[in-house]
């Protein structure tokens, strides 16, 4: 079964983040490999060691190492660890410099944490050692040719918003007392389920702990304990994953889950209604 990390809708790709100031900087050109998997992966160097092979996810909305380069590049001694349990993650560092290419950039975050699915991958196709998302992408004006199979990066000037620490203000937001409550979008209001996944869990999937009577994925057939793998093409190894995946459903529309059961991978379809 393949898992989509990134999104994409044509041979040429050409991402620009919005408020960019774009400084007088030339282009670099760097190739990738198309996995088995077809994933999309590149070299990187981490604070001057590597190369290390990871994926590069346009939909990620994190940069993610595993535990081998945080060991071999001496990150576990600056490892944060989060407030919160925070699927299975050791914790945040700050990356002094990530290269791509001759391409350095300064001062990105990146998660330590041994992905379930990375390391699957790994397992079949050889060394992957993590993924490679926002916090990187979105500083460059990308294009993406897949005939070529090159990158073009040109740095803009973007500095994008710290994910993980945003994450972790809202959740304490809504643990607060004395914060006022915000609104989180969740699969519950769409789907009729609530997951779960422990932190010690490195299997694939979430698991489904509780479903509402007569809702979306109770009629589906969907039941609980059953192990969601992916919704809609996108992979759901985290709580974070199947939120993210939710979040792009419209209500009404008819979307494929395939998901374990008894040991056997089985496919529903689900349409999600409206929340309130």
């Amino acid at each position: 079964m393949k898992r989509v990390l990134f999104l994409a809708a044509a041979a040429l790709i050409v991402l620009t983040p919005l408020h960019a100031e774009s400084p007088s900087s030339k282009a670099i050109a760097i190739p990738f490999e198309v996995l088995k998997s077809g994933h999309m992966a590149i070299k990187i160097k981490i604070n001057g060691k590597g190369p290390y092979r990871v994926i590069f996810d346009t939909g990620a909305p994190l940069v993610l190492l595993n535990n081998r380069i945080a060991k071999d590049v001496g990150l576990l001694k600056d490892v944060q660890k989060p407030l919160f349990n925070l699927f299975g993650m050791m914790g945040q560092v700050k990356l002094d410099c990530l290269e791509v290419g001759g391409l350095k950039t300064k001062n990105i975050p990146a998660v330590i944490m041994d992905h379930p699915t990375v390391e699957a991958i790994s397992k079949f196709i050889g060394p992957v050692d993590g993924i490679v998302g926002f916090p990187f992408f979105a500083r460059q004006k990308m294009t993406l040719d897949y005939q070529a199979k090159e990158l073009t990066f040109t740095p803009n000037g973007y500095q994008p918003p710290d994910v993980l620490e945003s994450l972790v203000t809202t959740l304490m937001a809504l643990s607060s007392d004395s914060q006022p409550k915000v609104k989180v979008l969740a699969p519950a209001g769409l789907w009729g389920m609530r997951v779960d996944k422990e932190s010690t869990d490195d299997k694939a999937g979430v698991v489904i702990k509780e479903l509402s009577k007569g809702g979306p994925s109770a009629l589906a057939g969907l039941q609980k304990g059953d192990r969601l793998l992916t919704l809609d093409g996108y992979w759901t190894d985290s709580i974070a994953d199947l939120y993210q995946a939710a979040s792009r459903v419209k209500p009404g529309t008819l979307v494929k889950v395939v998901f374990l059961r008894d040991g056997q991978e089985k496919e529903v379809t689900v349409r999600p209604v409206c929340g309130i």
